[in-house]
């Protein structure tokens, strides 16, 4: 029987999305100075004020202050008027040590019996409903914002754009688990005060819909026949959103998993990432177990796929892994069965996660808006400075989880062709 299935993404503009962005920056700019920092920094931004909180063990020393006026700078709050400003702002820092109690469960004399940061269970989750291997609503969703992000710093066909935005998608499948029609969108931007409410209403519709969905609708030749007239649009639906970003609403790191994993599809086992060095296996095991899903399905192994790794803390070795393939799978293997060679596949130690994935380089700013999962692997140069303005430029591998590079392995091991 066909169904509905909807998710929602936030723009960089948004509260909790700034959070997390400060978060992940701090992780950054200590992995750039020292590699074997053990980090976790949480954030929380209000009218005119940030806060800085967590526990930092690190041989780097850092403006924090600086480095958190940076974020919000490159998000584009810099404006007085928008009552929450990158120069003017308050930031105050309560980082103090990791407790040596968690460290001596992390640090081991060998770095391979290094234990996890902390107990848990952690999901990835991969489709072929889309290229990036996604579900489509969310990567609907976040392409939307993604491209309003880009008007807004474009300025030119839609010129009263504010950093903050919410977006959502609604699908609805056949009966086939196959996405036949985009049944709503909505879309909740941000934007400077016009002279009339309903002027502001009818100018933000038109643009939505004849500026931003085009662009949007040219990311997608499989999907583009699912753009139609049928499609039902709620812009801005309160009518109205020029107060917003951390002076309309409070925002603190790690309240977007949903967000920042698969929009509501799979299974999310809590945990956030933003603020956390890998270390934490809430963050680098999720990233594990998106790049075991991922190349499962791009193998060919199955359509779907969900994967479940769990830890006790400062212990090496999982205390489970679980896959599930939503009855898709090609292969005449039980989904514990697959799960078995999975394991001996991909080693998901916390030492081997790291040096697998390449997690102790400041690869994590990039990832703290529009999703963790889904994006493209590539590899940069940044740049970081210390508080003495000296610079260092740190060549990085950004993604390294959506990597389809076990592919092989995969088939291989499963006898796909």
């Amino acid at each position: 029987m066909p169904y509905l299935f909807t998710s929602e993404s936030v723009s960089e503009g948004h509260p909790d999305k700034v959070a997390d962005q400060i978060s992940d920056a701090l992780i950054d700019n200590f992995l750039a100075f020292d590699p074997n920092s053990k980090v976790a920094c949480e954030t929380l931004v209000t009218t005119g004020q940030v806060v800085l909180a967590g526990e930092v063990k690190s041989k780097a020393y850092l403006d924090v202050q600086e480095i958190a006026r940076g974020v919000i700078r490159k998000i584009g709050y810099t404006k007085s008027e928008y009552m929450f400003e990158a120069n003017s702002c308050g930031v105050f820092s309560a980082i103090h040590e990791q407790s040596s109690d968690i460290n001596q469960g992390v640090d081991k004399k060998k770095k391979e019996e290094q234990g996890a940061g902390d107990q848990g269970m952690m999901f990835g989750y991969a489709t072929n409903e889309t290229e990036d291997y996604m579900p489509l609503a969310l990567d609907l969703a976040h392409k939307i914002l993604l491209e309003l992000a880009a008007l807004r710093r474009e300025n030119k066909q839609i010129k009263y754009l504010r950093p903050d935005a919410k977006s959502q998608v609604t699908l609805e499948y056949d009966d086939k688990n196959r996405p036949v029609r985009i049944d709503a969108i909505v879309v909740s931007t941000q934007h400077d005060d016009f002279d009339t409410e309903a002027k502001m209403q009818d100018k933000i519709q038109k643009d939505i819909i004849s500026i931003l969905i085009p662009r949007v609708k040219a990311k997608y030749k499989k999907y583009a026949k699912l753009f139609n007239d049928g499609i039902k649009y709620h812009i801005n639906p309160t009518g109205k959103f020029v107060i917003g970003g951390p002076h309309g609403d409070t925002g603190l790191t790690g309240r977007k998993i949903i967000v920042d994993t698969y929009g509501g599809k799979g299974a999310h086992g809590g945990g956030a990432f933003s603020g956390k060095d890998p270390s934490k296996v809430d963050r680098s095991a999720a990233y594990a177990t998106r790049h075991i899903a991922k190349n499962l399905v791009a193998a060919g192994l199955c359509d779907e796929v969900l994967v479940q790794v769990s830890y006790a803390i400062g212990v090496a070795q999982p205390t489970s892994i679980y896959v599930n393939t939503y009855g898709t799978a090609k292969v005449k293997l039980s989904d514990g069965e697959i799960a078995k060679r999975v394991s001996k596949l991909f080693d998901m130690r916390p030492y081997f996660i790291e040096q697998r994935l390449k997690l102790r380089t400041p690869i994590y700013s990039e990832t703290a808006a529009y999703g963790h999962m889904g994006r493209k692997p590539e590899i940069v140069t940044k740049t970081f400075k210390t508080p003495d303005g000296k610079e260092k430029n740190v060549k990085v591998e950004l993604f390294t989880w959506e990597k389809l590079d076990h592919v092989a392995k995969v088939k291989k091991e499963f006898g796909l062709k």
